[in-house]
């Protein structure tokens, strides 16, 4: 893969290639790049949009889950429709390498991607489900380290 395959690689080759930038272009350029990398351009983060759930959704949540934050609720949500989720790892298969979940044959668990407000990756917030159709939900805050088990989705 070469730079020009990038995400951020915009295609803009100027007409004159052979003759060396100008020092306020190379300015220019090197203030375009900085941005660039300072902006993100993180093929994996979803782009910035409004919520996939309805706030009412959210707001009506059982206190059950009181404790959880609002991006949580919302996966589950996500998750009891199907979807559409924002990151293209969620629904993969959990492998509870670690045993810290019930023993289940593989494949059993999916993982989901708990947005964190200010993270330009996936961060550490996950929800994962078991059973297809999911029967059960756990919710983990520090990248699979400890979990939650939580009620039925709402």
């Amino acid at each position: 893969m070469t730079p020009r395959d990038g995400p951020c690689y915009t295609g803009a080759i100027p007409a004159d290639a052979t003759k060396p930038p100008s020092l306020p272009a190379r300015i220019a350029s090197t203030a375009l790049f900085a941005l660039a990398l300072l902006s993100g351009c993180n093929a994996d983060a979803p782009a910035p949009k409004a919520s996939l759930v309805s706030p009412a959704i959210t707001q009506s949540a059982p206190r059950a889950y009181a404790g959880l934050p609002a991006e949580a609720i919302d996966t589950l949500a996500l998750i009891k429709r199907g979807g559409p989720f924002p990151y293209r790892k969620d629904g993969t298969v959990f492998q509870n390498r670690e045993k810290r979940l019930p023993g289940k044959p593989r494949g059993y668990y999916r993982e989901y991607t708990v947005p964190t407000p200010g993270e330009r990756t996936r961060g550490a917030r996950r929800i994962v489900a078991g059973g297809q159709p999911p029967v059960v939900f756990y919710y983990t805050a520090d990248h699979y380290r400890s979990f939650t088990r939580l009620p039925d989705a709402p």
